[in-house]
């Protein structure tokens, strides 16, 4: 049976009716109406994925973007519209990556806006025609959302602005907020109407659809969804000052995939998600990846590239030959220096000018010799900031022009008005050296359009004058904040801000040796080249696919409200342990073996004070009382503390330091588990401990009688697990012939005898317990943390061994969902006390039934 979810669109757009039957609820075909979402929570929200096998077998690829790669044209008779394809799109060019087996469907805006009236003709058309799928927003609801909080508030933002005045910016707007939500919400909808979810890729491009993720994982638990992030991700120093800044965090780690186009962009996403989510990341066999809540999101790093077919194409037009042709004739004997960016804040324009003029003013023999075309293409935002950023170019465009001017020589010609593709494309030939100096712009695919079209065609080499055997050559001056400057390097990088050091970088791009421009042009064009558009999406299916590969391995379900839902996704032989069951179990068995941590399991890791509460010491007091019980209890910490904080409870068992010194009793002496000869190894290790400790503001050290402890849970995140890597392989490097063990843990670094842990623990209250005469039947091993694996390890083992009963129930219980050798897990301290009390009232219970009952008097 198909998809509840899945729409009869595109079968009726290709006339093709499917064989089985459809649902009953009909999902509407077009949405014209949106409002402001104010609850995000609806019906169906843990609904897992579909209710049966799917009937679709080609692979299909869900695009969707804030605008569809058409263009609209209304008919000259003003009936109707006209739609190509807007081959300039990206998301049109990435096509050719994903292969002809896949299907793509289109999910966005038109640039147009639709009346009413017409939007149910024009969906058909699109949907017929192109595979698209349009979405139709007011207009007032698309200004707030695009104009407003995309515009005003993460454009700005993620470009390094802090809306320090009402002028920088703009200040954190709820409205705003609320309409960009809903827009998403619309967007979701829209993706709802035509996917499969069982067999269908959803590919969300950039900033304006960040919060969609979360609706479409709140539909379809299972949904295999990539986002892509076209524009720079800030420092967590900058991204932290927005509000709702967790929500759009854990909003995009509802994706299987996120895509950035440089290290640093993913850097900073994961420090955010390190510093205001508590998130670490792992690499494994070269792939970054995010933990969270069972669910792996991965982390892909590669720069989008051009389409080469379409550029080149262009280069073989006439209109580009003969447009090519003219420029040589106007500016011959001159030597082109090319800028093209938009007309905003953050493409530097004003700056390359200034040093344009510095250029002249530095190296006079330029002078009439090089002239610097800027090409500004139209702003696509608005506002006093693109006004403020024209009149400056104007303003000094034109007093270099009157300072170094002559008849017939304009050292900078600045173009502001739209031209062609072609046009720019003549540009690109004639140009010796390319200039980008952007403050900050996500990735900046202008150096790889210049680099193939320098390479040219056999026709405009003739056009220019140049034999076949010519070397081809090219130079690119980058400004180091734009996201292609990792991939280009050969190009002159610079600091923008610099305006003499962008003067010298212009100087020497047009001095250096023929040979030198041949080979820098050489390296870049093989990488343009062979890392065009095709290849960039081809890599981003393949790593989604591979994300994606384990959805039907995992038992889903989806908790939280609003946009903190998230999906929990466990192993189906990893579960939540039900109260209900153990405590059931705990009933009917009669000889039982407990295993509890304390920090981190009994006691919250962010506890500051770590004294057992009354209600924990209650409880373990039961549990011990029990005579069908044996209870350990096992922690890092000192025996003097422990004795201290469990004086009350008499038949409890105390594992001091992991193990190295173990009480049976309260008034029994303290033994030692592990022999040690001596501990000079302290000597050693303490020394630099307290080098790494005086270095990390937030850290410290504890001393215990056997074992040496270096804490950085107060320590900045990234410094400390820094500094937290290297004191590991400093200490292990030291210690190399001493009888210790160095091991990390949360947010430690521990050194400790060899033999000594946790494990040695279980198997003694093993051990215990059969000294009793009878097998244990009950088990239960609780912990938190790594340290504790070699618990669960034991008590895993012996489950196939002759220490336990035949018939004995083991709960191996972690703290959280992560990966464990444990086989059941609870959320948090608070389920785990929960859990031990339910233990304890079974036990007051049954020690009440068996009690003898006093006669009445």
């Amino acid at each position: 049976m198909v998809s509840r979810s899945y729409s009869n669109l595109l079968d009726l757009a290709s006339g093709e009716f499917p064989a089985f039957g459809r649902t009953g609820k009909k999902l509407p075909r077009v949405m014209t109406v949106a409002g402001i979402i104010s609850d995000l929570d609806e019906e169906n929200t843990n609904s897992l994925t579909s209710e049966g096998p799917s009937s679709v077998t080609q692979d299909r690829m869900i695009i969707v973007g804030n605008q569809l790669p058409i263009r609209a044209h209304r008919r000259p008779d003003g009936k109707g519209w006209n739609f190509s394809w807007d081959e300039d799109s990206l998301l049109l060019q990435l096509k050719d990556g994903l292969g002809e087996d896949v299907e793509v469907v289109y999910i966005g805006c038109l640039r147009e806006e639709i009346d009413p009236a017409e939007q149910d003709d024009v969906s058909q058309t699109l949907l017929e025609t192109f595979r698209c799928v349009p979405t139709f927003l007011p207009p007032d609801l698309f200004s707030k959302f695009y104009h407003g909080f995309c515009k005003q508030h993460l454009w700005p933002l993620f470009h390094y602005m802090l809306p320090l005045s009402p002028d920088l910016g703009g200040r954190f707007d709820r409205v705003l907020w609320q309409a960009y939500v809903s827009v998403n919400k619309i967007f979701a909808d829209k993706i709802m109407e035509v996917i499969n979810p069982d067999d269908d890729f959803v590919w969300v491009h950039d900033y304006h659809l960040m919060v969609l993720p979360t609706f479409l994982r709140k539909r379809f638990n299972r949904v295999k969804l990539g986002f892509f992030l076209h524009s720079p991700f800030p420092s967590s120093e900058i991204y932290r000052t927005l509000p709702v800044r967790d929500e759009l965090l854990r909003a995009l780690l509802n994706a299987d995939l996120i895509g950035f186009h440089t290290f640093d962009y993913a850097r900073h996403f994961l420090s955010c998600c390190g510093r205001m989510l508590g998130l670490a990341y792992e690499s494994k066999r070269g792939y970054i990846g995010l933990e969270y809540y069972g669910r792996t999101v991965s982390i892909k790093i590669l720069a989008v590239g051009i389409h080469t077919g379409q550029l080149q194409s262009v280069l073989r037009l006439p209109e580009t030959e003969a447009r090519v042709s003219e420029l040589r004739d106007q500016l011959k004997d001159r030597i082109v220096l090319l800028g093209v960016d938009d007309m905003d804040i953050f493409k530097g324009i004003s700056l390359k000018l200034l040093a344009m003029e510095q250029l002249l003013v530095q190296h006079p023999e330029w002078r009439e010799k090089v002239v610097l075309v800027q090409i500004a293409n139209p702003a696509r935002g608005r506002g006093k900031d693109v006004q403020d950023v024209q009149s400056e170019a104007h303003t000094t465009a034109k007093r270099i022009n009157e300072r170094f001017g002559r008849p017939g020589y304009k050292p900078v010609v600045l173009i502001d008005h739209p031209l062609q593709f072609y046009e720019r494309i003549a540009y690109y030939v004639i140009a010796e050296c390319c200039l980008v100096t952007a403050v900050r712009d996500g990735m900046n695919l202008i150096p790889y359009e210049y680099v193939i079209c320098r390479q040219g065609t056999e026709r405009l080499d003739e056009i220019l004058q140049l034999g076949p055997s010519v070397p081809k050559k090219s130079m690119l001056v980058v400004s180091e904040f734009i996201g292609c400057s990792p991939s280009l390097s050969g190009a002159i990088r610079v600091n923008p801000w610099n305006i003499d050091s962008v003067a010298e970088a212009m100087d020497t791009a047009l001095a250096i040796q023929e040979s030198e421009k041949q080979l820098r042009h050489e390296k870049h064009y093989k990488y343009v080249i062979t890392h065009d558009v095709g290849y960039w999406a081809n890599s981003f299916l393949q790593d989604l696919q591979r994300a994606c590969r384990d959805h039907t391995m995992r038992r889903c379900w989806g908790i939280g409200f609003g946009l903190g839902f998230r999906v929990i996704a466990l192993d189906y032989t990893f579960r939540k342990l039900s109260v209900d069951h153990i405590v059931s179990a705990y009933r009917r068995t009669k000889s039982r073996a407990i295993l509890l941590d304390y920090d981190g399991t009994i006691m919250p890791q962010t506890s500051i004070n770590k004294t057992p509460t009354p209600e924990a010491i209650s409880t373990l007091k039961s549990l011990c009382n029990d005579p069908k019980n044996v209870v350990f209890l096992v922690s890092g910490r000192d025996r003097i503390t422990l004795s201290e904080w469990f004086a009350s409870c008499d038949k409890l068992v105390i594992a001091a330091e992991h193990g190295y010194f173990l009480r049976e009793k309260s008034d029994a002496e303290w033994e030692t588990c592990v022999s040690v000869a001596d501990f000079d190894w302290k000597q050693m290790a303490e020394p630099i401990m307290q080098l790494y400790t005086e270095a990390t503001d937030g850290s410290s050290i504890e001393t215990r009688e056997s074992a040496l402890v270096w804490h950085y849970q107060y320590a900045d995140p990234d410094f400390g697990s820094c500094q937290a890597k290297e004191l590991l392989d400093h200490l292990e490097g030291v210690l190399t012939n001493e009888p210790v063990s160095v091991k990390s843990g949360q947010h430690i670094v521990e050194v400790k005898p060899q033999g000594v842990s946790k494990g040695m623990v279980a198997e003694r209250l093993l051990s215990t317990v059969r000294q009793k005469g009878v097998l244990p039947d009950f088990v239960l091993c609780i912990g938190d943390d790594r340290s504790d694996e070699d618990m669960f390890e034991v008590i895993m083992s012996a489950m196939a061994g002759p220490t336990l009963s035949p018939v004995a129930e083991v709960f191996a219980c972690t703290v959280g969902q992560k990966p464990s050798k444990a086989k059941y897990f609870l959320e948090d301290t608070t389920e785990i006390v929960r859990m031990l009390q339910g233990l304890a009232t079974a036990s007051d219970q049954m020690a009440r039934a068996a009690a003898p009952q006093t006669p009445p008097q």
